[in-house]
Formats: structure tokens, sequence, C-alpha cells
């Protein structure tokens, strides 16, 4: 059973430039910063040109080296891609994880919804991978939202 987060900003900007940003490996390191334990991003290495199935490396404030492949790749509606390569002691408890953005036009902006689903190690694990996920990983993702609409808007992102 994963543990599923939930993350959602409506942004006052259309969905093609908040598209943008999600994919763009300059520009996104700087809105993901992380929160606890979860390492900001600190650089995106694209290992082919951005389509499904392609592979890009997240190189971390930690040291930590993820992998994600990228699943669907619908501009400028949707965006979705695995996580894998997670370390001790992380890896302990999270096998893998699956990433979805949903972008939804609105009269006045875009709603944007971003899941993610974590596979846990087991059954046992799953109860400390949940409390750690869903107070760590979730406002991470949270804080890039408001970050990403920071940078949108032409205001300080730090």
């Amino acid at each position: 059973m994963p543990v599923v987060l939930l993350a959602q900003h409506r942004f006052a900007h259309a969905a093609g430039s908040i598209f943008g940003l999600c994919i763009d490996p300059q520009r996104f390191p700087q809105v993901f910063r992380g929160y606890g334990p979860i390492p900001a991003i600190r650089e995106i290495v694209l290992l082919a040109p951005l389509a499904v199935g392609s592979e890009r490396e997240i190189r971390n404030s930690d040291g930590s080296v993820l992998r994600e492949r990228v699943t669907a790749l619908l501009p400028p509606l949707h965006h979705a891609y695995t996580l894998s390569g997670f370390r001790a002691p992380f890896a302990w408890l999270v096998r893998s994880g699956a990433a979805d953005w949903q972008l939804q036009p609105l009269q006045d902006g875009t709603l944007l919804t971003w899941t993610y689903r974590f596979e846990t190690t087991s059954l046992i694990t799953r109860p400390l991978a949940a409390v750690l996920l869903k107070r760590c990983m979730q406002p991470a993702m949270q804080r890039c939202l408001h970050a990403m609409d920071a940078m949108l808007s032409g205001t300080n992102v730090g």
C-alpha cells in the first residue's frame, strides 16, 4: 500500500509558464528547497532530451543522486515521472516514488495538483515512512509550489 501525498496551488499564471518551470533543469532546483531531512535539489542533469522514457539525475544538497524516469509528458497539462535511487536511511523505508503533475487551466489562472505515490519497503516500515513523508516531503512539495509562484511573479524566491 503506497503512501500518497498531495500538494495543490492556484496560480495566477498560464499553464504554459508553470509547466515550463516544472521541467526546467536550471530553474526548478531554485524552487525545490527541501524540508527537514528532505534535501534541496542542487542540480538536475538531463541524460537525454526530455521525452517519455528519458531520464534525469537529481543531485541533492546532501550529496545524494536520485534518478527520475519520465512516464508522461503532455505540455502544458501533464508531467509524470518515477523516482529511484534512494540511499540509506531513507532507502530502508521507501523503494520508489511516482510523481504526477496535473495543470488545469482556469479562467483566471491555473490549478496545479502534484501527487506523489511512494512505495514503502514493507508493511512494517510503512507507518514510519508515512509519518516522515507527510511531515517532511508534503511540506517540501507545498513550499516548492509557493516558491514557483513567487518566481513566476518576479518576487524573491529565497
